[in-house]
């Protein structure tokens, strides 16, 4: 393919630049052979000119199209370079957060520098069983890559996990352990898994320490093995550690940080524990404080010290020895601080009573002269002599250093090896893992000796990848049969060779380490004499001869040799050694101790069980006192480097490579400087370069034909798609040497599948240039067409409308000229008709108005006077009448009420007298003396009432005199005065006649004005008070209208909240249920597990005889003779056992099993507890609803309190009386005195409901007196002031009214004392009628309990008892009333006498029943009698059955008479279980016989032994029933029908059970023949709870069969399988792509899933399984389908894009549709698939705008943040047409959901089962009709 193909205009490529490493750029025109440069175009617009190598002439490399970047894998990349590889992990990395990527058969691991959470154990699993390129790039994808290989190969794994510091190393390390952890468990009780988990904490504090770069750096390699047995479960580990950096513990550079360990101490140095080690601030000693940074952001050193503790104990390190290491640690700190002073220049001295020394010399157990003088001296010996010679200060100080870093590296030490004791089990190791935690490589500004050693590691572990992924290569090549050449890669041997081989650096190193006077500048020179011309990877400084450069395959290290020597020996002061070994610390002899046993930290002797101790192995050659036999550290590493790399050799390698994406320790911060650094050094680029070289991308021929099917002529597609793809390669690629046809797949060059899709993408271009062309010419022709068309229409009706509009005009026109002839004309005769008519009118007006005025003012002088008169009279008199009636009224209202007030209490009083006359008849003369003082009290009160009633008549009748006389006198003197001044005013009015004529005249124009303003006035005043009505109505209408409105409110709102605490405490009820549920499963699993240990037990014994496992608790009510002995064999059997088994484990599960019964029981009662709660809390909120709805009537109860507070207390204690006679009513129902109580009860009842008339009839005059008021109240402020403001003045008797009125106000007042009065009697005689009641009370509890002793005697006795008492309790109520009144006593005699006659005749009515019962008590037993006698004659005798020809004659008559009952013999019960459950086949009982058929024979057995009362035959039933249940499903618990079946028929013997318990609540629908067939004898309510639990049980082992069965379809028919052909395109995959799981999970389809959904839900209606079950089943089976599907669509990135999102919705709506034609649309299955639902919606819906963002969160309201944010991450273009969702986008959705409520958690839980309930389903099938068949064996059943 030429380049002026691919380098076309708009072709993107990657140029090189200083910043970004590499740049994106776009050719702005087409590149020709033989251009010297490229015309460029960069992403910010800027251009620019690229000129090429003229040397080279190498082009830039090409951008590969955007649908592949962001992929799993780096190899499915096209174009596979640098600056691919690059951007495609940044923007996994910024854009997706995603920090996992595969590159071949390495994962590389960019460390986010924030807390993830994907690592929970939901995506645990998640992962757990799956093929690696199934789910997303994880670590816990590998770890199962891993631990399937070693299941499936039976070879050893190795997962190496390497990278810089800081990178991540130990933290990917940690979570591969812990899913081995979780996946795998352990087989013992030491729960391995668990201490290997452990050791992380203690590693990690005494060998991790913070760096510049990492806060939590690894300073040592090490080498985890994890031991799996035969079944691949954890029984152990073994750890191995390399080079751990010493020389931190005496130096940190700055920002850095000592080992956590030193830390931890210091920070809880203020526990008492602690105080002996001298400890202070960490700031305090030398050794850490070097690097000034103490303290690590976010860390608790006192908490990790906790967790290391913790850690310890759980490794059987007890607290002695941690406080003997805590100590050692301690002393190091202190032997920091010793500070060493000049003595001279050739010597040194400590000062006297150095504190630190002395802290040391205390916590290490050696003296303080010893010390002091060996830390400034050392010993030098010859062949004669020992001379001891003086140390400078800085020799002296070295040492020290020396000796506090050989102290450190020995208990380092001793803790790796003891923890690894505590991680060895004695169980034989059948396969390893091991996990690599290794240091990258390093390069730094000065590289010492341990940059060389680490460096060394990782060109020997480099080659071994390299060689290892050229075989992976090779293998893959020759599997497909394809012709391969050598590829060339980098071999790193001449580097290995370099370091290791003979004369070699190590090699030299250690020689001059062996000189007597060997330095490093003579080490240097050697190196520069051997290797510098003759090793071209050596190279030496230009400006140094002291260091030296090595070409790594990573990159060039200059290293320093100043330090290598003293370094490699590793040299420390023997003296100094020697005092500590004679330390009486016993912890630091056995540091020093290296030939002899340690002993063990758990401080158990040898000998008396536990672990056996191990002894500390020694370094070879420690023990040997010369020096040249010391192995040096290079020599100890090269060594330990090869047993490394022999272990990963004989392992299958998994290659983790982690990166550090900044130096700065930012979340999600990429720097492609450093990135670049480390891809070069871990290998990543020389993976990509060798699978570049081949054929680095593959396809199937299915998916190569899926995914360029558009390139491809339909002549070209052929049956074979082999042969297809074959032909349509060689048409489109020429160059044969670009692909190779593989047997399963094609292989191509790098580079092919761009140009590929580019071929793809352009065809698919062109075809939708195609498809634009043509829409829119259709669609402008329409839009022509369309506004041709519209602008005719509007033309045409345009044109009608002016002309009509001119028309209209016209005839307008002419009308209006008609009408204004006409109109003129009759205008004119108009005017002039009125101008006529009115002077008529004027003239006819004026004349009579002149003569009407004369006679009028003739008329009106004479009415005036007669007016006058009349008026002032009626004024005066009307006033007078209304006073008099408005005071009659008032004190008639007051009177009455009052009169009321007392007449309702006398009868309440008369009713309670009453009611206790008839209690009680002693009561009866004081109740007549009370009637007494009554009726003298109302004599008096109408006397009263009669007085005042004569005086108020008397002082009326006065008053009208007086008033008449008045009036009489008035007018005596005015007629006086008219007749004296008659004359006068007759001569004044002859004198002034003329005067007033005129004056009449304006009088009356006066009077006229008057009126008519009158008028005005009057009429505005009725507008007004017409207006103010509706606005009074209106106010009243809006206060209905709001306190409706507020009442519906208020119901709402109660309503609402009553449904909302429903919905609450139903929720809760389910939680309770699935907690009680789930309990009962680990309860199973606990009893399926300790079955297994005792199974084991008992087969380690031939002779022990075994009981069944599967018995439940109820097991132990019943037992044979025979299982005494057995019990016996079975402890001595067991005895055995245990000698040779560890018993903590057995111990421990009965103790659980114990815990878990008990948890069960409270759990269940809790159960029990909370249903009567929400049973309760309904009841209550029903009650409150009704309350709520009465608010209006707040004020009339407001009312009724007063009245309830005065009768409470009596109230109360006529509801104890009631309920006593009750009680005793019942209790005695067969006694003779029940119905002399029972009468008494019947007055109670009618008393308290005339009470409640009464308090009703109370509140009614109550409320009508309130409002009676309120309207006089109302009355007297409105009509007063307008009635009486003009006559008020007038009235001259006010002085009389105000007397009338004081009058009335003192009689009123006398009537309110003497009603208080009457009032404070009352509650006297309240009062002492309490205290008569409480006596009755008293007498009622003795009636009780003497009721209660005779019961305890026989019937008879109990008789004659009952009339005893009788007789003396009414004897003592005769004699007491006699001692109070006789005549009393007479009508009491009279009472007693009655009841003894009534008690004589229920004596022998009762006496009659018995007898008649008795008769018919004896015709049964005959008849049972003849039953049993015919049944025995036809057992004993086989031969007359035979010959008796009347047998077969009497089984029709008996099959009348059947009882739906089936008897059994005991013996003959092992048999019935064994037919009837355990060889029973459910296939043929199901298609043949009626649903349910054995529940209902074992019931039908069960009811004969409850019917001859047989408990011992009903409790082995029952529980032999339940256990071979049991039996059966643990034997074919995998068997869907066999669990369908008995699921269904213990679902029918519970419902069998209820229906004929005798409970009247399930008896309810029952026919009157079941209702004979109830249980009589026993109550089987806890068998009922038991076989509920079994049923619980059978319904999650039948959810676990489905989800086995379910499990691999759903993966394949739900995302997989392309339902929609053509819809969905398959994207270039790399080398992690689905081969191994496409053969076995590519026949699962749609259609498979639900073809099993129809076979599951066939074989349950088959079995008659309830409606109700199956509805449940369906739901649970649709939620399993949904979180599977979501759950790998979340950790699946190739299955988030647009056309997958058409398929899931496309295939949830088939699942829909099979509901709907089931019939189950209402089981809430539909529900449980709404998360997948949106899920798919949220893949198709548009993800730019801010409206998208909104309708987005308004949709997804099943899904949480995280897994819609999740979703967005994930999605994938399949086509260059769609577009990724932006980070903005992304970041705005996070915005918008951030007040959601929610859990974090990511993934659905699969394992989470519905909580099931049992609703009672009634069988209309009579017991009497069913008929056993004959293929049961059940012949020895007898009907009966």
């Amino acid at each position: 393919m030429a380049a002026s193909e691919l380098y076309t205009k708009r072709a993107r490529v990657w140029i090189p630049d200083a910043e970004e490493v590499w740049k994106s750029a776009e050719l702005a025109k087409d590149f020709k052979n033989g251009d010297p440069s490229l015309q460029l175009m960069l992403e910010d617009g800027t251009s620019i000119e690229h000129k090429l190598d003229p040397k080279t002439k190498n082009l830039p490399y090409l951008r590969n199209p955007d649908i592949l970047v962001g992929e799993n894998d780096l190899t499915a990349l096209s174009y596979l370079h640098e600056p691919a590889v690059l951007h495609n992990l940044k923007v996994r990395f910024i854009d997706s957060k995603l920090i996992y990527t595969y590159c071949g058969i390495v994962l590389v691991a960019i460390n986010p520098y924030e807390t993830l959470g994907i690592y929970g154990t939901d995506i645990i699993n998640a992962y757990s069983g799956q093929n690696m390129g199934d789910m997303d790039p994880h670590i816990f994808a590998v770890a199962e890559e891993a631990y399937k290989q070693m299941a499936r190969d039976e070879r050893n794994q190795s997962i190496i996990v390497s990278g810089e510091s800081g990178a991540g190393k130990t933290v990917s390390a940690k979570y591969a352990m812990r899913y081995f952890a979780t996946v795998s468990g352990s087989t013992s009780e030491a729960n391995v898994e668990q201490k290997v988990l452990a050791s992380n904490p203690i590693m990690e504090a005494i060998g991790n320490a913070k760096t510049t770069r990492n806060d939590n750096s690894s300073r040592f390699g090490k080498y985890i093995e994890i031991g799996f047995d035969t079944r691949y479960r954890i029984i152990g580990a073994n750890m191995r550690t390399y080079l751990l950096e010493k020389s931190r513990v005496v130096f940190q550079a700055d920002e850095e940080r000592n080992y956590h360990i030193f830390y931890q101490l210091c920070a809880s140095s203020h526990l008492p524990e602690f105080k002996t080690l001298k400890l202070s601030s960490a700031n305090d000693f030398l050794y850490t404080r070097q690097g000034r940074s103490p303290v690590i952001h976010g860390v608790d050193d006192t908490k990790e010290l906790s967790a290391t503790r913790n850690a310890f104990t759980l490794l059987g390190i007890n607290e002695s020895y941690q406080m003997g290491l805590f100590q050692v640690l301690a002393a190091i700190l202190h032997l920091g601080n010793v500070e060493i002073k000049d003595k001279d220049s050739d010597s040194s001295l400590i000062p006297p009573n150095n504190r630190h020394l002395m802290a040391f010399c205390e916590l290490v157990g050696v003296t303080y002269q010893d010390m002091a003088q060996w830390l400034c001296h050392r010993k030098l010996k010859t062949a004669t002599e020992t001379y001891i010679k003086t140390l400078p200060r800085l020799q002296a100080t070295n040492a020290r250093d020396a000796l506090a870093k050989h102290i450190y590296a020995k208990l380092f030490n001793w803790i790796v090896e003891h923890v690894n004791k505590a991680l060895i089990t004695n169980i034989k190791q059948h396969s390893f893992i091991g996990v690599l935690d290794i240091y990258g490589f390093e390069t730094f500004e000065i590289n010492s000796f341990e940059q060389f050693c680490i460096n060394y590691a990782n060109e020997k572990l480099q080659q071994q990848f390299n060689m290892h992924v050229f075989k992976l290569e090779q293998e893959e090549y020759m599997k497909e049969q394809i012709p391969w050449t050598l590829i060339d890669f980098y071999d790193n041997q001449p580097c290995i060779n370099l370091i290791e081989a003979k004369m070699g650096i190590l090699d030299l190193l250690d020689e001059e380490c062996k000189m007597p006077k060997g330095s490093d500048d003579s080490w240097a020179q050697k190196l520069y004499n051997t290797h510098l011309k003759t090793c071209s990877l050596f190279e030496k400084p230009r400006m140094s001869n002291r260091a030296f450069i090595i070409q790594h395959f990573a990159d060039k290290v200059e290293y320093q040799c100043e330090g290598f020597l003293e370094k490699n020996k590793d040299t420390v002061n023997e003296d100094q050694i020697n005092v500590l070994k004679a330390s009486k610390f016993d912890l630091l002899v056995e540091l020093f101790q290296d030939e002899e046993k340690a002993t063990s930290p758990t401080g158990q002797v040898p000998g008396t069980g536990g672990r056996t101790r191990l002894s500390i192995k020694p370094d070879k050659g420690r023990g040997k006192t010369s020096k040249e036999h010391k192995k040096t550290v290079g020599c100890q590493f090269r060594n330990s480097l090869q047993m490394l790399m022999d272990t990963l050799n004989a392992t299958t390698p998994h290659y983790v490579r982690c990166i550090k994406p900044n130096d700065f320790k930012l979340a999600f911060s990429f720097d492609p400087k450093r990135a670049v650094q480390q891809l070069r050094a871990c290998g990543v680029l020389e993976t990509i370069r060798i699978s570049a070289a081949g054929f680095p991308s593959r396809w199937t021929y299915q998916e190569f034909f899926s995914r360029y099917r558009v390139l491809m002529k339909q002549k070209d597609v052929l049956s074979d798609k082999k042969l297809t793809c074959r032909n349509v390669l060689e048409k489109l690629v020429q160059d044969q040497d670009k692909y190779q046809f593989g047997k399963t797949k094609i292989f191509f060059r790098a580079g092919q599948v761009a140009y590929l899709e580019k071929l793809r993408a352009d065809k698919l271009r062109v075809a939708c240039i195609r498809i634009q062309k043509t829409i829119r010419c259709w669609l402008a022709r329409k839009k022509y067409l369309r506004t041709r068309s519209a602008a005719i229409t509007i033309q045409r009706f345009t044109r009608g409308y002016q002309a009509r509009c001119l028309a209209k005009f016209m005839r307008r026109t002419q009308a209006a000229t008609i009408i204004q002839k006409y109109q003129r004309m009759y205008m004119e005769r108009k005017r002039y008709r009125q101008k006529q008519a009115a002077a008529l009118v004027m003239q006819t007006i004026l004349r009579a108005y002149m003569a009407r005025q004369k006679y009028q003012g003739l008329l009106r002088e004479h009415n005036a006077v007669i007016i006058q008169k009349r008026v002032r009279g009626w004024l005066a008199r009307c006033w007078y009448k209304r006073c008099l009636v408005s005071l009659v009224y008032l004190q008639c209202c007051f009177r009455r009420m009052k009169a009321r007030r007392e007449l309702k209490k006398l009868k309440i009083e008369a009713r309670s007298v009453e009611h206790f006359k008839k209690l009680n008849k002693g009561m009866e003369n004081k109740i007549m003396q009370l009637q007494r003082r009554i009726d003298e009290q109302s004599k008096d009160n109408r006397s009263i009432n009669e007085k005042l009633v004569s005086l108020e008549t008397s002082s009326t009748a006065e008053r009208e005199r007086m008033r008449g006389e008045l009036s009489r006198l008035r007018g005596v003197e005015e007629d006086a005065k008219n007749k004296g001044n008659q004359v006068t005013s007759l001569l004044e009015q002859l004198e002034k006649l003329k005067k007033e004529l005129s004056s009449t005249q304006k009088e009356k124009k006066t009077i006229e004005d008057w009126a008519q303003t009158y008028r005005d006035e009057m009429e505005k005043m009725v507008s007004e008070l017409k207006d103010q009505n509706c606005s009074l109505k209106k106010e009243k209408d809006d206060l209905n209208r709001l306190i409706q409105e507020q009442s519906q409110q208020m119901t709402e709102k109660m309503a609402r909240a009553i449904v909302e605490k429903t919905q609450q405490l139903e929720t809760d009820l389910n939680e309770e249920r699935s907690r009680y549920q789930n309990l009962l499963t680990e309860h199973l699993r606990l009893e399926e597990k300790y079955d297994d240990l005792k199974e084991a037990m008992n087969v380690s014994k031939p002779g022990h005889r075994r009981t069944d496992s599967t018995h439940s608790s109820n097991e132990s009510e019943y037992t044979y003779n025979s299982e005494y002995a057995e019990l016996e064999e079975g402890s001595r059997a067991a005895e055995d056992v245990t000698r040779g088994m560890d018993t903590s484990l057995t111990l421990k599960l009965q103790k659980r099993l114990t815990e878990l019964e008990q948890e069960k029981q409270s759990l269940r009662n809790e159960l029990e507890n909370r249903e009567d709660q929400f049973q309760r809390a309904r009841a209550r909120d029903d009650v409150e609803f009704k309350k709520a709805r009465g608010a209006e009537l707040e004020y009339e109860s407001l009312k009724r309190q007063e009245l309830e507070s005065e009768n409470k207390k009596l109230k109360h204690d006529l509801a104890e009386i009631r309920r006593s006679l009750l009680g005793n009513a019942a209790t005695g129902a067969g006694a003779p005195g029940s119905p002399a109580y029972k009468v008494v009860l019947e007055q109670l009842n009618a008393s308290c409901e005339e009470l409640e008339v009464r308090k009703e009839e109370v509140l009614i005059l109550r409320s009508q007196l309130v409002s009676q008021k309120e309207a006089m109240h109302h009355k007297e402020t409105m009509t007063e002031p307008s009635a009486y403001v003009e006559d008020v003045s007038k009235l001259k008797d006010a002085g009389e009214l105000k007397q009338a009125y004081i009058g009335l106000k003192d009689t009123n007042r006398l009537l309110e004392h003497q009603l208080q009065a009457q009032r404070r009697g009352y509650d006297s005689e309240v009062e002492s009628l309490r205290g008569e009641l409480q006596n009755v009370k008293e007498e009622n509890n003795r009636q009780q309990q003497l009721l209660a002793q005779n019961l305890q005697l026989p019937p008879e006795a109990r008789i004659e008892a009952s009339l005893q008492h009788e007789i003396t309790r009414l004897t003592n109520e005769n004699l007491e009333l006699l001692a109070e009144d006789p005549t009393a006593s007479r009508e009491a005699r009279v009472i007693i006498l009655r009841r003894m006659v009534d008690l004589m005749e229920q004596l022998e009515k009762q006496d009659r029943t018995i007898r008649k019962l008795k008769k018919q008590l004896k015709v049964y037993s005959k008849r049972i009698g003849e039953m049993g006698a015919g049944q025995t004659e036809g057992q004993t005798s086989p031969g007359q059955v035979v010959d008796e020809p009347i047998h077969p004659v009497n089984i029709p008559r008996r099959e009348k008479d059947f009882q739906g009952m089936l008897e059994y013999k005991k013996e003959d019960e092992l048999k019935l279980v064994k037919n009837l459950i355990l060889e029973l086949k459910p296939r043929g009982v199901a298609v043949n016989l009626i649903p349910g058929l054995p529940a209902y024979i074992l019931f039908m057995c069960l009811r004969h032994a409850d019917y001859v009362n047989d408990d011992q035959k009903v409790r082995t039933l029952l529980t032999s029933t339940i256990n071979s249940i049991k039996k059966i499903l643990k034997k074919r618990g995998d068997d869907f029908e066999t669990v369908s079946f008995w699921l269904s028929n213990t679902c029918r013997f519970l419902h069998c059970l209820k229906q004929y318990s005798g409970d009247e609540a399930f008896m309810r629908h029952n026919t009157q023949r079941q209702n004979e067939h109830t249980l009589s004898n026993f109550d089987l309510a806890e068998y009922r709870q038991v076989i509920s639990d079994l049923a619980i049980q059978i319904y999650q082992q039948l959810i676990k069969c489905m989800e086995n069965i379910l499990q691999p379809m759903i993966v394949s028919g739900m995302l997989e399988h392309e339902t929609i052909q053509g819809v969905s395109g398959v994207k270039p995959t790399g080398l992690r792509k689905r081969t191994s799981s496409i053969a076995d999970e590519g026949t699962y389809t749609l259609d498979s899933i639900l073809r099993q959904l129809s076979a599951f839900h066939s074989t349950m209606c088959q079995h008659g399984t309830d409606p109700e079950l199956i509805k449940q089943v369906v739901k649970q089976q649709f939620y399993i389908i949904g979180a599977v599907t979501l759950n790998n669509l979340l950790l699946r990135k190739d299955m988030c894009s647009w056309s997958k999102g058409m398929q899931i919705r496309y295939n949830v709506s088939q699942l829909e549709e099979w509901l709907r034609d089931k019939g189950l649309m209402i089981c809430g299955a539909k529900e449980t698939l709404e998360p997948l639902i949106q899920a798919a919606q949220l893949l198709q819906v548009k993800k730019k705008t801010d409206e998208d963002a909104e309708a987005i969160c308004s949709m997804c309201l099943a899904l949480t943040t995280a897994q819609i944010v999740k979703v967005l991450n994930l999605y994938t273009p399949v086509n260059e047409f769609e577009e990724r969702v932006s980070v903005a986008f992304i970041r705005t959705i996070q915005t918008r959901l951030r007040d959601r409520c929610e859990s974090p958690q990511l993934l659905m839980d699969t394992k989470m089962i519905y909580p099931v309930t049992f609703p009672f389903n009634p069988s209309s099938l009579a017991l009497e009709t069913i008929q056993i068949p004959s293929s049961l064996n059940l012949s020895f059943l007898t009907r009966v």
